[in-house]
Order: structure tokens, then C-alpha cells, then sequence
């Protein structure tokens, strides 16, 4: 190696080390790209090629649906015009009212600072379902309320499979024209704009309301459209295991037919987000529209929560 080689090679070794210390990556252990001096310019030194990539998000046992708003391995989502977006930022999950020790310190260790819960108050307290987000020390919680119907709720007032489903349509319409639950959607996304270090967004299931707010934060990075609808439908996924045990307790308690209408309103269809963003389309045009009319979300917000999501 020429002295020129070695002295770029401690140049970049050095640089990239600032990137991780300087609190750029948050997450757990990193990887760093192989560097190929080949490759570098004799002039400056690129670092956009060295960006450490982190290890995959880890899966907590007690969390089911916890993951990466980026996308929960390699370098994060690719956006439309070729940057990616950044992990280990911002997560989204549902309700951690069960968390583990175990998954307490994996929480630590991904820096969570914190924690917007977008449950209501019924659900919160529903002696059943409910009870308080159980987090680690120092996360910082902020209830942000956007009613929604319990699942004890539900069960009284669903007769059909059919019936669930046009609720979560339905539901998700509201997004976009219930003014309430539209202010407390730029609530949290305004926290989120302003908040230093990691943030968790979630709220009982965390697919409805928390899928809502990952798909307006993914269009504002600029992640393409099915991309952000792949990502919404792997809520499904997370929530297997959950929900088969929820299905069977309600089948036995209440009745297989009863576990038969709620069970399209305990996953997502591509349905429930297509109908709230046609509502939006018909309302105010475009998402841009919907975030800074319907929202009243400011060009720097939007901004920030922009520089926070894209790499």
C-alpha cells in the first residue's frame, strides 16, 4: 500500500468512526460496507459509499409487531429517487403493555428515547386488553389519543366478516375526515418531527392507526407507493402467531362465529389503506395536500421529518 493509500485509508477510517460515535446510528451492532481503495478518488474522499449498514432489527418476543419504519434490514427502504432511508430511527409496534426484561434491554440498546402511544383512554384501561405501556428507564411516553374501538367493542357490534371489514374501511376513511383523529395524527407527527433521538410510535395492534401514520412518513421520505403497501400488509405476518391465539380465546368464550366476523378486523387488507388514500385523493388531491391542508402540518416540519427519515 503506497503512503498516499494509507494516509486516504486513516482519512476514512476516521471519518466513518465520527458518523457512528456522532449518534447518526442508534441501533445495535454495525456492519461497515468493505472498503476498496481501489475505488477511492485521488481527490476527496466519498463517504456516501462507506455508510455502515446495521445489523437486522431484532424481533421482541413480548412486542410482536415491532419494527423499523426503514424497513428492518439491509441499508432501509429505497426511496423513489435512489437514496435510502435511514434505520434505526424511528419504530413502530403495538401496544407493549407485556414487555419482557429481555426486550426492556433491547429497547435500551437501541437508544429509545421516546414512545408515542396512540391508543384511547377506553382501550388503555380495558381491563382485558389494556393496561399501561411498560417501557425501560428514561423513555419518555406521550399519550396521544385517537379513539378506536376496542376489541370487546367490536365483538357486540360485528355480525359478519363483511361487517369488520367495511369498519376497517370505514376506519380508515375517517383518517381523513374526522378532524379529531386528523389532529392527532399531526400530533404525533409533529413530535416526531421535533423529537431528539430514537422514537416508537404505536397503538393497540399497532397496524391501523400505527400503519396509517408509517405509510404517511414513508410517502413523505418518498418510498415508493408498493413498497409502503408491502410494508402495511406484513402486519399480517407479525400478528399471526397473536391472533390465532386471540381467535381461539374468542371462540371459546364467545363463539366460533363471533371469532369468524372479527377476524378480518384483527389483520390488514390493502382494502382499508386504499380506502383512506382515496379519501384523500378526493379530498385534498395528494398526500402533500392531505399532510399540510387536512393536517396543517408546516413545509419545515415536513422537512424534518424528511431529514430524520432519509439517509
Amino acid at each position: 500500500m503506497s503512503t498516499r493509500s494509507r494516509m486516504l485509508f486513516a482519512r476514512t477510517a476516521k471519518a466513518a468512526a465520527l458518523v457512528v460515535t456522532g449518534g447518526l446510528l442508534f441501533a445495535a451492532p454495525a456492519t461497515a460496507i468493505p472498503l476498496d481503495l481501489g475505488s477511492l478518488n485521488t481527490g476527496s474522499v466519498d463517504l456516501g459509499s462507506l455508510d455502515p449498514v446495521l445489523a437486522p432489527t431484532p424481533n421482541l418476543a413480548s412486542v410482536a409487531n415491532f419494527r423499523d419504519v426503514a424497513g428492518n434490514d439491509g441499508r432501509g427502504y429505497a426511496t423513489v429517487d435512489g437514496s435510502h432511508l435511514k434505520r434505526g430511527v424511528i419504530y413502530r409496534s403495538n401496544a407493549l403493555t407485556a414487555t419482557s426484561d429481555a426486550d426492556k434491554a433491547t429497547l435500551t440498546g437501541l437508544g429509545l428515547a421516546d414512545a408515542y402511544d396512540l391508543r384511547g383512554s377506553t382501550e388503555i384501561f380495558n381491563p382485558f386488553i389494556g393496561g399501561a405501556d411498560k417501557l425501560p428507564d428514561g423513555v419518555t411516553y406521550t399519550n396521544i389519543p385517537i379513539e378506536f374501538k376496542d376489541l370487546t367493542q367490536l365483538a357486540t357490534t360485528i355480525k359478519s366478516p363483511e361487517e369488520a371489514k367495511q369498519f376497517l374501511v370505514d376506519t380508515n376513511r375517517s383518517f381523513v375526515t374526522d378532524p379529531v383523529r386528523r389532529a392527532g395524527f399531526k400530533q404525533v407527527l409533529s413530535d416526531i418531527a421535533a423529537g431528539d433521538g430514537v422514537q416508537l410510535f404505536h397503538c393497540t395492534s399497532g397496524k391501523d392507526r400505527t400503519g396509517w401514520t408509517a405509510m404517511l412518513l414513508q410517502t413523505i421520505a418518498g418510498v415508493p407507493a408498493q413498497t409502503i403497501m408491502d410494508d402495511y400488509l406484513l402486519s399480517n405476518t407479525y400478528l399471526q402467531a397473536t391472533n390465532e391465539k386471540i381467535l381461539a380465546q374468542i371462540s371459546q368464550a364467545l363463539s366460533p362465529q363471533v371469532a369468524t366476523n372479527l377476524e378480518p378486523a384483527l389483520g390488514v387488507d390493502a382494502s382499508y389503506l386504499e380506502a383512506g388514500l382515496a379519501q384523500i385523493a378526493s379530498d385534498y388531491g395528494t398526500v402533500d395536500g392531505y399532510l399540510t391542508e387536512g393536517l396543517g402540518l408546516t413545509a419545515d416540519t415536513i422537512a424534518l421529518l424528511k431529514a430524520k427519515l432519509v439517509d
